[in-house]
């Protein structure tokens, strides 16, 4: 199931990915931001399984910003596994 969603409170203006059936995401990007480590983020997190992503990256705040842009990807994974 491919995904696409709109960051809210980050540099990067939105996330797109691919989820499959086991919760596997891969095709991870970015769209704005710091391209090198939204790379970085990406290629870490391609083909991990979703509640692992979730574990890790939730709560992962950017300087003064309630969020970050690892933290908007577990959010669109739990909206995702949601769906499911």
């Amino acid at each position: 199931m491919k995904i696409e969603r709109n960051n809210k409170g980050v540099c990067s203006r939105s996330i797109s990915f691919d989820i499959d059936e086991n919760h596997i995401i891969t095709n991870i990007s970015f769209v704005g931001g710091c391209n090198g480590n939204l790379k970085g983020v990406s290629a870490l997190c391609e083909g991990m399984k979703a509640e692992e992503v979730i574990k890790r990256c939730k709560g992962i705040r950017c300087g003064f910003k309630t969020t970050s842009c690892p933290d908007q990807l577990a959010c669109a994974l739990e909206e995702a596994l949601a769906e499911i």
